[in-house]
């Protein structure tokens, strides 16, 4: 009697029942995934603030011999934009000789003032360089380090991402293990230093010699 409820019991299964049973198991995805900014990791971590403020110090009055100039060029060129829209205004936006002339007198002082400018934030664009190129070094055992520690194996940047929930950001945690890592930098680049360890190469363009010291380091 036992035999036949047990053999009535397994023919009312259910069809799914029955199917797991004899599916082997399929290993399930362990795959965790963070998202890291790592432009904003490296902006905060202590080595860079210290050496940001550092450098405002240091290189103060080439930091505002550089914002003066660029002021007083800044203002230059609108005052030849004004004259220059105004003379085309007044020649119903017809050209002339006249206005040739002045239209080629407002570029080139546009580009002596971008090489003036280049050349007077040189210093300032190889000491953020130099600091940045410090902490970068070690920016692969930072987050080799933050994803051990946060069990991910996978690294997103959030430009990478359509969403994702806050507690998926693990940038702080790689903030702190370039705290440990890093601790400090130099602002100062040995002679003849440049970008990327080359020398002798061409020099680091103005725009990357910015004299707000809260903006961000250039991204990687």
């Amino acid at each position: 009697m036992n035999m036949i409820l047990k053999a009535a019991a397994f023919a009312f299964a259910p069809m799914t029942a029955i199917a797991l049973a004899s599916t082997p198991a399929v290993a399930q995805s362990k795959t965790g995934i963070a998202v890291v900014d790592v432009q904003r990791a490296v902006a905060q971590s202590a080595a860079y603030t210290t050496a940001r403020s550092q450098i405002q110090t240091t290189y103060k009055a080439q930091i505002d011999s550089f914002n003066a100039r660029k002021n007083a060029i800044d203002t230059d060129l609108r005052s030849k934009g004004s004259a220059l829209e105004a003379a085309m205004k007044a020649a119903g936006n017809k050209p002339t000789p006249a206005i040739q002339t002045q239209y080629e007198a407002y570029q080139q002082a546009g580009q002596a003032g971008q090489a003036e400018l280049q050349r007077l934030g040189q210093p300032i664009a190889l000491a953020n360089a130099y600091v940045e190129e410090q902490i970068s070094a070690k920016l692969s055992d930072a987050l080799k380090a933050a994803m051990s520690k946060a069990k991910v194996d996978l690294i997103l940047a959030p430009d990478a991402t359509v969403s994702y929930q806050p507690g998926v950001d693990v940038t702080q945690q790689v903030v702190t293990e370039l705290n440990a890592l890093v601790p400090s930098v130099g602002i100062t680049p040995p002679a003849g230093w440049q970008p990327g360890g080359a020398r002798g190469q061409a020099p680091v363009p103005a725009a990357a010699a910015p004299a707000n010291p809260s903006q961000q380091p250039t991204s990687r």
